[in-house]
């Protein structure tokens, strides 16, 4: 259950003891942490065993990683799947969404049409935060690191620990 900050290295430069995860495999890493460092709110889950979904809209950056990283997990009382969209209105029981669309337009209207449910948003593009996203991935001296919008979380009924906030940047849109 930790987490940590991973510096990225090039494959050929790379200790042949240490394995090298590259920055998709680092951000899919991140994706299944943030599951045990958010509470969502009860009608989140319909069942004590609903799935804890972990969603991608639009182009998937992680292909198989992310779904052997969640692999036969469970955290509390909840198996985690993976889940692809294409479309935001095909976007339901979800409740962490990685975001990946091609448009800023597409983005934030996306964004705008999922405010009224329970999901983490997460992205790794410019202007996500300002588009009323949760999580943004930013990378810093070949270091991952991410903001988070709390205003957006609190207004989609989500709590993060103190744990994962220390590690993060807070900004407001």
């Amino acid at each position: 259950m930790l987490i940590v900050t991973v510096t990225l290295c090039a494959r050929g430069h790379a200790d042949a003891q240490k394995p090298v995860l590259r920055e998709h495999e680092v951000k899919a890493v991140f994706l299944f942490n943030f599951v045990q460092f958010v509470e969502w709110p009860p009608e989140a889950f319909p069942g004590n065993q609903t799935p804890l979904i972990i969603g991608i809209l639009g182009k998937d950056p992680f292909g198989k990683f992310l779904d052997e990283t969640v692999k036969g997990e469970v955290v509390n009382g909840h198996p985690l799947n993976i889940r692809r969209f294409q479309k935001p209105e095909d976007v339901k029981g979800c409740h962490i969404l990685f975001v990946s669309m091609p448009r800023q337009d597409q983005q934030r209207d996306a964004l705008v049409m999922l405010q009224a449910q329970h999901i983490l948003t997460v992205s790794d593009t410019e202007t996500f935060i300002k588009d009323g996203g949760m999580i943004r991935f930013i990378t810093d001296a070949n270091k991952i690191r991410f903001q988070v919008n709390l205003v957006a979380t609190k207004e989609a009924g989500l709590t993060i620990s103190s744990k994962l906030l220390r590690l993060a940047e807070i900004v407001t849109p």
